[in-house]
């Protein structure tokens, strides 16, 4: 790719980075450092959302090389290109408006790294001159190079043609960064504004091993979901809670789990049988009910405690939300908008956990910190 190319994206993905720069910089709370690492969650669970867009669509191939489109800056200058591709195959995978969806996602995964390199920038200024424990610079540090890591199986994503494992990995990646961005604001939350209730450590002990089993739980689920969209399983089962009529339908889980392997291909090359698809979806429709209950009983522990309330109501309404766009997608025959939904609900799911998961650690640890 020419640098001229390169530069053309790198500035296109600046001017959109600038506006949620300038948000935190004009910013009047209290630690526009901390507004900025929130406006870095806010768009990474937009970018999440957005990839679960681009994926349903069949936009991942929108532009079939990386970082740009044709080896141009952006479908415009690639008209040319992407026309006499969609004349050749008119439903894809390469279309003007599939190009601009996979284009678009790609400039707001450069501005979440853009935003990200700030914070670490910031962080090592500030920490050189005076030291403060809100400026740390090694979490944002790790933050980069896990962007970095993120951003390189953006582009094993499109140069290796959706390979089911390394698109479910960019799936996991993307969420883990949600994670570890939430938890970062959470601790400029706790410098910001120190703890004022006080919860006997006793209390919060079992619903921090909850909380952490509830992540583990969901992580695999996560991985099976990922898993069933990057297969194009989802409608392998087309009713519930049976499957093709029954309980325990036909499955080829020898198949349907052997990760590495092409798109709609087994190992050996062969096309994929339909029972692989189905052993797919009927373990992710069934851990489902696994991540039910554990999240379930961590919002009942968390509930009678005050300052985690609010969290463990939050958990339980999207817990609810995701059985149903789980369910309705199979009722209405994968509609976009339910399945976008679903996504967007797991990522919610990822943010909710890890804040209390934060919040219990920070409430246990704080009678000690003022011992």
């Amino acid at each position: 790719m020419h640098h001229t190319t390169l530069a053309q994206m790198a500035i296109t993905a600046l001017i959109v980075a600038l506006l949620p720069l300038s948000i935190a910089w004009i910013s009047k709370d209290a630690s526009r450092y901390r507004k900025l690492v929130w406006i870095g969650v806010f768009l990474t669970f937009d970018l999440i959302v957005f990839g679960a867009f681009t994926r349903l669509t069949d936009s991942g191939l929108g532009c079939p090389d990386w970082p740009g489109c044709y080896g141009l800056a952006n479908p415009f200058l690639a008209h040319e290109e992407i026309r006499a591709a969609e004349a050749l195959q008119p439903t894809g995978p390469v279309t003007m408006v599939k190009a601009w969806i996979e284009m678009i996602h790609r400039y707001l995964a450069m501005a979440i790294g853009i935003l990200i390199v700030a914070m670490m920038a910031v962080a090592w200024y500030r920490w050189k001159k005076g030291r403060q424990a809100a400026y740390r610079p090694g979490y944002p540090t790790f933050l980069f190079f896990f962007v970095c890591l993120q951003g390189a199986f953006g582009a094993w994503t499109v140069t290796l043609k959706l390979q089911p494992v390394i698109v479910t990995m960019h799936l996991l990646l993307g969420m883990g960064l949600l994670a570890l961005l939430t938890w970062y604001g959470g601790r400029q939350d706790q410098l910001l504004r120190p703890a004022s209730a006080v919860v006997p450590p006793a209390r919060l002990v079992p619903v921090r091993r909850l909380a952490l089993a509830s992540s583990a739980v969901l992580l695999v689920q996560l991985f099976l979901g990922g898993w069933v969209s990057t297969n194009y399983a989802t409608l392998a089962c087309t009713e519930f809670p049976l499957c093709g009529g029954k309980l325990v339908p036909e499955m080829d889980f020898e198949h349907g789990f052997h990760l590495w392997r092409e798109l709609g291909k087994t190992a050996a090359g062969h096309y994929l049988p339909f029972s692989a698809l189905t052993a797919i979806h009927w373990v992710h429709r069934n851990f489902a009910s696994v991540v039910v209950l554990v999240l379930g009983w961590t919002v009942v522990r968390a509930w009678p405690i005050a300052p985690l309330r609010p969290l463990a109501r939050a958990i339980a309404a999207v817990l609810a939300l995701q059985a149903l766009t789980g369910v309705a997608t199979i009722y209405l025959n994968y509609p976009l908008l339910l399945a976008v939904l679903h996504n967007a609900g797991a990522a919610a799911l990822v943010l909710l956990l890890t804040m209390l998961n934060y919040r219990a650690k920070f409430l246990h640890d704080a009678p000690a910190a003022h011992r």
